[in-house]
């Protein structure tokens, strides 16, 4: 499939207010007590979650590691490794708890609709088998909650069916659908399945142009890595279209140049107009 799948696949697989500036909003990743309740994002940071893969200088994996083996370091200070857990690649992936967030702004082309909804019913049968709970949510000028956490594939062909372009779109807010996702997932997905840590993920479809977000980049970048949040990023071709020939890779969207994605664990994915089959 297209870029869609790969960054789905390598999910599974694998963290004084200037008056010039915008006003944001009222969101901390530690909130003061006196915030209103509706306002409040509290997150359990006791333990981190953070994924490694090893692999020797031929690429191969490394094994047999231990917990002696390892350090850790914030900020240049050690942290110690409270609980560690090896993923076999032979054995069944790691349960994911993941947030679909679609851009159904009025910049999106019906070619690209169509598009993104054989990929998601494509994606949504390949992991008809796995651990996982899935929610989905859509924005442009705002953002709508679609589908609640759910571990039913048929509840997530039936969403991406209704999906529906907001033809006089005239902003997409990216940063802010990331953040409520982010908060969704900090309220209502499950920490772990069969005693395995989930690993928790934000993916975003969009054509890579976010305008009118109320929440900066940054407080997105902080609050997910704050939540243990991977964000991961597939533009669909219309960004591409200001490229002077076809031939050159994808100029840098303002999600690239951001870091949402490298900065949270993630990865940055440019859809190919056409689809074909590519495995990570």
């Amino acid at each position: 499939m297209a870029a869609l799948l790969l960054s789905v696949q390598g999910l599974i697989s694998s963290q004084a207010q200037d008056p010039s500036t915008p006003v944001q909003r009222p969101r901390r990743v530690w909130p003061a007590q006196t915030q209103e309740p509706g306002d409040v994002l509290r997150i359990d940071t006791d333990l981190v979650a953070v994924d490694v893969t090893v692999a020797d200088r031929q690429g191969a994996p490394v094994r047999n590691l231990r917990k002696e083996d390892f350090k850790l370091y914030a900020d240049g200070i050690e942290q110690p490794v409270s609980f560690f857990q090896v993923e076999r690649r032979t054995g069944p992936p790691r349960p994911l708890a993941l947030v679909f967030a679609l851009d159904i702004s009025g910049s999106m082309t019906a070619e690209e609709m169509g598009r993104l909804r054989n990929a998601l019913q494509a994606f949504s049968t390949r992991i008809a088998d796995q651990q996982a709970v899935y929610a989905v949510m859509a924005f442009g000028m705002n953002v709508k909650m679609l589908q609640k956490f759910t571990s039913d594939p048929t509840a997530l062909d039936r969403t991406f069916e209704k999906l529906a372009r907001e033809p006089n779109g005239l902003s997409t807010h990216t940063y802010d659908a990331v953040d409520d996702a982010i908060r969704l997932v900090v309220r209502h997905a499950p920490r772990t399945r069969d005693r395995r840590w989930m690993k928790r993920a934000v993916l975003v479809v969009t054509d890579g142009f976010p305008v009118g977000d109320t929440v900066s980049p940054q407080t997105v970048i902080e609050r997910a890595n704050a939540a243990n949040v991977s964000v991961y990023v597939v533009t669909l071709p219309s960004y591409s279209r200001i490229m002077t020939a076809s031939t050159q890779a994808p100029l840098p969207t303002p999600l690239d140049v951001s870091g949402l994605a490298d900065l949270t664990g993630g990865r940055s994915d440019a859809a190919e107009v056409h689809f074909r089959s590519h495995r990570p």
